[in-house]
């Protein structure tokens, strides 16, 4: 059926607007497809991959029950070079770093906590990783390098562990009077509950004054 004339002319504009406009229409909607295909791409892949993080840290976990050295670098490293942003990488460091250090590896250890104290989401894996790398560097005689790392503020939950540690680094620097005004801010953080604390009162005994 023939179209009256008002019919027609607001076709023939639609038409018009249409030629005007319908590529930008066009390309907005496979804008919007793509964005929606993209992000189901994104949360399968993300799943996917915080799936497999998971099974290399439950390895991780396994190695070091059974002291096996080489299948928890192995799963570590994994972790660190695939998912380093993970939240399972980081504390996989921590635990190799410190299985590594117990072995004897230093070098590893000391790559392991440095990895950890950087990608550590958790304030609590970071601050342990400070320490640890604090503790291997007194133990290859870097006191500058420990030091470095232990006047950072700690939080308040580590701040009796840290200075302890300051204190051990300064009595083997020779510097007896920093260690034990350290020993004695390690005291008064630790509290009365903590099993650190006799230790700590023993080696500001060892100082004398």
């Amino acid at each position: 059926m023939a179209l009256d004339l008002e019919e027609q002319e607001q076709l023939d504009e639609l038409k018009a607007w249409w030629k005007q406009n319908g590529k930008w229409i066009i390309a907005g909607v496979v804008a919007f497809l793509l964005a929606t295909a993209g992000w189901r791409v994104w949360q399968s892949w993300t799943v996917k991959q915080g799936a497999e993080a998971s099974a290399l840290f439950e390895k991780a976990m396994q190695a070091a029950a059974m002291n096996d050295g080489k299948a928890l670098k192995d799963a570590t490293a994994q972790l660190m070079e695939n998912y380093p942003r993970s939240g399972y990488a980081a504390p996989a460091a921590w635990l190799a770093g410190r299985v590594n250090h117990q072995m004897g590896d230093g070098k590893s250890a000391r790559a392991q906590y440095e990895f950890a104290l950087e990608h550590a989401k958790d304030e609590g894996v970071k601050q342990l990783a400070r320490l640890r790398l604090a503790a291997i560097l007194m133990d290859a005689k870097d006191f500058g390098g420990a030091m470095a790392q232990l006047n950072q503020e700690p939080a308040p939950a580590f701040a009796g562990l840290h200075a302890d540690l300051k204190g051990d680094v300064l009595q083997a620097q020779g510097k007896t009077a920093e260690a034990r005004e350290a020993y004695k801010q390690a005291i008064e953080k630790l509290g009365d509950k903590s099993a650190l604390k006799p230790l700590v009162e023993i080696k500001l005994d060892g100082l004398g004054g």
